[in-house]
Parts: structure tokens; sequence; C-alpha cells
């Protein structure tokens, strides 16, 4: 039997007009989300869906909030997870950052104007927070040649206006990442320009309780993604025909299978091409008996960020002592770092506070202790100590922060290293750690 239209139009036929988080139950629909493979995951687990109109009036209030407290006339915006963050929308994310066509204004009364793409005015129309769509905000040279100079006069005026409306004339600007033209022609109107990111970050770092809820979500997406993978690697890597290339394909797939978005770097490796660690995935073939690392810095289902690290030992043999050594010690790391994390302690209580690594792992340890989560790494990082910079993070840590917690035992010399990262939330009474992938049982020592 045929079915009607009505319901093959939908995302989820089983349901009404609105989908679980409060969006449109609609296949043809501009706005994007979640597949409905990853719907019906979530539902077997028993996770409670974000409203997401909740969720975008909480980060527009926080945002205006911000720029309230601060006295500026208003926020512009022109990193792309700044725009996602103030509108839920998506434009070619990953072309624009590095050509740079979209703009969001925030002004301190929260009249909210996204320049978008000049075809696509319709893609933040879903969210009705976004009051106007204009377009005009490309002043990169490829676009512009060398007229960008008369572009960014164009876009600056406007800028003028719309602060003189809702921004009560207030010429203090904060902008986060702008083109040189931009800036030389917001200076030419008057505007003050202040440093953008301090807000938007500040801002980024408290989740609500609906973020939280769609992090949920996008965990056991990527969990459920990377446990694909490797059962894809345990079946393949032992026939001796699987490169590094093939098994992180899998993650990309099973990624977007889901509504997840992209993966922001490169970072899986195989035996000893794990240290120095930072290599980027290749063509080698994956030999049995060997370590395979990997950190997801994924952008998943709502396009939040899942980043979390694993090491694995695959094959039919026993890893040596010193690895399994190294992976004790990383999970000792991260553990007793993680234990730090309550509301108010200090951020450079958490860099002097930390568990020490052996001598002989220090050179080639992580880039930090700790850092922020959201829509992708974000402020703040906590630092090892040798790397302390007093006065850049002297702040606490407060209820709502997520951070991912770091280990790379990297033995200097060595031929492999072990990565793991877990993703912590930080809540009235501690912290609860929103990771529960597995750690490899024969690198643990426990098989």
């Amino acid at each position: 039997m045929l079915k009607h239209y009505s319901e093959t139009r939908k995302i989820d036929p089983n349901k009404g007009h609105l989908l679980a988080d409060k969006t449109p139950n609609d296949k043809d629909r501009v706005e994007i989300g979640p597949t409905l493979l990853a719907f019906q995951e979530w539902e077997a687990v028993g996770l409670e869906l974000p409203d997401l109109q909740r969720m975008r009036h909480f980060r527009w209030e926080r945002l205006t909030q911000h720029i309230v407290h601060r006295d500026y006339g208003g926020l512009l915006m022109f990193d792309p997870l700044n725009i996602r963050y103030a509108t839920d929308s998506t434009n070619m994310q990953l072309w624009n950052t590095h050509n740079p066509f979209r703009a969001v204004l925030v002004c301190s009364d929260g009249y909210m104007v996204i320049w978008d793409y000049k075809n696509s005015p319709f893609l933040s129309e879903f969210n009705p927070l976004v009051r106007e769509q204009r377009s005009g905000a490309d002043l990169f040279y490829f676009d512009r040649g060398d007229k960008v100079d008369v572009a960014a006069d164009v876009f600056a005026n406007e800028v003028r206006i719309l602060i003189n409306q809702h921004g009560d004339g207030n010429k203090r600007l904060a902008v986060d990442k702008i083109m040189i033209h931009g800036l030389r022609a917001l200076e030419v109107q008057g505007f003050e320009v202040v440093e953008g990111e301090e807000v938007t970050e500040k801002s980024r770092s408290i989740k609500g309780h609906d973020e939280i809820l769609a992090m949920r979500c996008a965990s056991v997406a990527c969990e459920t993604a990377v446990l694909e993978m490797e059962r894809v690697a345990r079946d393949g890597i032992p026939k001796g025909n699987m490169s590094e290339d093939d098994i992180w394909a899998v993650l990309h797939a099973e990624n977007i299978r889901r509504g997840g978005e992209w993966i922001e770097t490169r970072l899986l490796t195989s035996g000893p091409r794990t240290n120095p660690w930072f290599q980027e995935c290749g063509p080698r073939i994956v030999q049995n008996n060997e370590i395979l690392a990997f950190d997801t810095d994924l952008i998943g289902s709502y396009g939040i960020c899942v980043d979390i690290s694993r090491t694995w030992w695959v094959g039919d043999k026993d890893p040596r002592p010193d690895m399994v050594y190294a992976m004790q010690h990383a999970h000792e790391h991260i553990a007793q770092n993680m234990e730090m994390l309550k509301p108010g302690v200090h951020m450079r209580e958490l860099s002097l506070g930390a568990h020490v690594l052996d001598d002989h792992y220090l050179k080639g340890k992580y880039g930090c202790l700790m850092h922020g989560v959201g829509l992708c790494d974000e402020w703040p990082l906590i630092a090892y100590p040798d790397k302390l910079v007093d006065g850049a993070y002297d702040y606490e840590i407060k209820p709502g922060m997520v951070l991912c917690v770091e280990a790379l035992v990297s033995p200097e010399g060595g031929d492999f290293s072990i990565k793991l990262e877990d993703q912590v939330l930080v809540t009235e009474s501690g912290y609860e750690n929103l990771t529960k992938y597995p750690f490899d049982d024969k690198l643990m020592g426990l098989s």
C-alpha cells in the first residue's frame, strides 16, 4: 500500500508535526539536524532530547548579556562557529573558514542581523531571533578583487546605522575575526573596535540545560560511530590490507549518517607513526599487533564537538610491558586530573596540582592538561605548570563548563604513544564524565 504524502515527507513518519527536539518533522526542511538513525538510537538508550528553541534563546540571551555588561554597542562576528552559536544556522562551514562571507551583528538591545551568501538568506529564516537577513560581508580578495575597500565601506556603514538604531549609538564594538579592509572601514566610521573573541568564548563557556542534553546526544552518536570504527579495524587489520585512511573513513561516514557535520583533524595513526604525536593519518597499512591511536575532534549532532581519544592494541599477541605501563600511567593522569574539577577551583590550581608524568614522558606531553569544549575546542585552556602564563587564565571553574581532560604519554625516542581524552561536565557539586567509551583491556593489562 502506498504511504500518504503527509507521512513520507516526514523525517520520522511515526511522529507528529514536531520532533522531540522541537524542530519541524519535515524531510525537506532547510534547517539541518540529526537523522532518523540518531533519533532511534537516542530513544533506545532513553536520552532526553534538547529543546532547540529554548537552547537558541539561551545562547542569544548570554551573548546579549555579555555585550551589555561590557558596555558595548554590539558584537560583530565572522567566525562560523560563533555565527552557529548566535543563530544556530550553517552555510558551507569549512569553506567559510577561509573565505569569510558571513557575519552576524548582535546589538546591545538584542537585535540580530545576519549577512549571508547573497543567494541564501533563507538559511537562517527558521530562527525568529535573527531579525534580518542581508548580504555583503564577503570582504576577501578572491571575491572582491581590488575593490574590497569599496565593499567594506558599504558594510561598515550598515553596521553604523544598525548600532545607532539598536545599540544606542555606542561606538564600542566587539569584533571577533575580521579582514583588514573591514577593520579599517569600521574605524573610519568612528568605531572603537575591541576584542570580540573574549565575549564569545566567555559566553560559550557555560552550557545551558539544553546544550548539555544536546552534548549527551552528540556523545552517544560519536561513541556509536567509534564503536563501528573499532569493529572494522579489529576485523580488517589482521588481514593485512587496511590503511589508516580506511579506518578513519569509517568515523567520518558514521558521523554523517547520524547528522554529524565534520571532523576537524586527521589524528589517527598506527605503530611507530604514533610517536611523535600529531602526525596525520595516511596510506600506511596498519600491521597486526600494533597500537592504533586517535583523537576524534568530531563536530557531531547539533553541531556539538565530541573530542575524545582512545588507544587500542590490535592483534593476537600481548602488548609489550612498557606499552601497558604507559597506558596505565596515561589513565592515571586523566583520572587524577579529573578529580580536581569542581566549581570554585582556580584554573591555576588545576595546573599546579596536576598529576606529574614520569620524566621520560615530559618532552612529548600534550599541549595542555585540559581545554573547554562546546561547538569546538573552546576557552579555557588549562596549561601544564611549565607552560603557565601568569594572568592568562585568572579565573575559576564554574558549573556548566565542559572540559576535555587530556593525556599523551609518548616516550622520548620511543616507537609508540598513548593518547587518552575524556569529555567532562562540571556540575554544581563536582563533575560528571560524559565519556563512556571503554579503555582497551589489553593495554590496561586486564587480559
